[in-house]
């Protein structure tokens, strides 16, 4: 089934509740060519116009679903959201950028996503088309931490995106040179109007995570009408405080005569990935303050 409009395409899943959308397909072939998946059937959203471009509305940026990395990823939308820009030319090698969509990214929730980290930092919001023309909002972080899901005949249409008019930066960290899966991402966006930093780490769980405090400490020692700049050392410790709140030490444990024992020590790949977390989270607050 190939529509040609959002109503058309809701009303296919509605008639074929077992079908599966399918926009670049990136995913979704490496799961049937696994066996992991196999569709009673297809409906192809590459049709679809409506959801290909972007657009301006009260403050944010309305980027279409269909949107491949490969477009997100050129100069004019890097001077847009350039954190996004960035993960998108990091997303793989050019033929997954170039088939890929934002919310293929985004629909399959991937750990390891590199635009989720940036969508969660950036506090974005998902409008859900539904059947009979049924619309909805939805933020990008409940879908992904599971706290509301797509209902039978949804689609992802748009991301709504704040436009911050600030510095943002995307640093990933991957086992191999050239583009590859994340071991770690991270994501920092200013926030200038509200004072605040936001920080979004990736691929060390199965959703992007939001160290709240370290990002409330860093924007407290932050001259928000001056230089903006941070000593080395407070950068330092951002990192280690972001790294700390993402990969936390284990919790000792209490036996059954109520007495508690050391905690076991962390194994050496999650001090690794701790390493690496507070790595980049100190590089993208310098970046985005530099």
């Amino acid at each position: 089934m190939l529509p040609t409009t959002l109503d058309e395409a809701t009303a296919a899943l509605t008639a074929v509740p077992a079908a599966v959308p399918v926009a670049g397909g990136t995913d979704l072939m490496a799961d049937v060519n696994a066996g992991q998946l196999r569709p009673a059937a297809l409906v192809g959203l590459g049709r679809i116009s409506e959801i290909r471009g972007w657009s301006y509305q009260d403050g944010h940026a309305v980027l279409g679903a269909g949107l491949t990395h490969a477009r997100i990823g050129r100069p004019d939308f890097a001077a847009l959201i350039p954190a996004l820009a960035a993960a998108a030319r990091s997303a793989g090698p050019p033929q997954v950028r170039n088939a890929g969509t934002l919310g293929g990214n985004i629909v399959s929730a991937a750990p390891t996503g590199d635009a989720l980290p940036v969508l969660a930092a950036l506090e974005a919001t998902l409008s859900i088309a539904g059947p009979a023309g049924a619309r909805r909002e939805l933020p990008v972080s409940h879908l992904l931490a599971g706290m509301d899901m797509l209902r039978p005949g949804e689609i992802v249409a748009h991301v709504r995106v704040p436009l911050l008019h600030a510095p943002q930066s995307f640093l990933k960290a991957t086992s191999r040179t050239g583009p590859s899966r994340a071991l770690a991402s991270v994501a920092v966006v200013l926030d200038p109007v509200r004072r605040g930093v936001r920080c979004a780490v990736g691929a060390v769980a199965p959703m992007p995570l939001r160290p709240l405090e370290a990002e409330n400490w860093i924007a407290s020692l932050i001259d928000w009408d001056g230089e903006r700049g941070l000593a080395s050392e407070a950068l330092h410790a951002f990192g280690e405080y972001v790294a700390m709140a993402c990969i936390p030490d284990p919790v000792p444990e209490e036996g059954p005569d109520g007495t508690t024992s050391p905690p076991p020590p962390l194994p050496a790949a999650a001090l690794h990935l701790r390493r690496t977390v507070a790595t980049l989270a100190r590089r993208g607050l310098g970046r985005a303050l530099a």
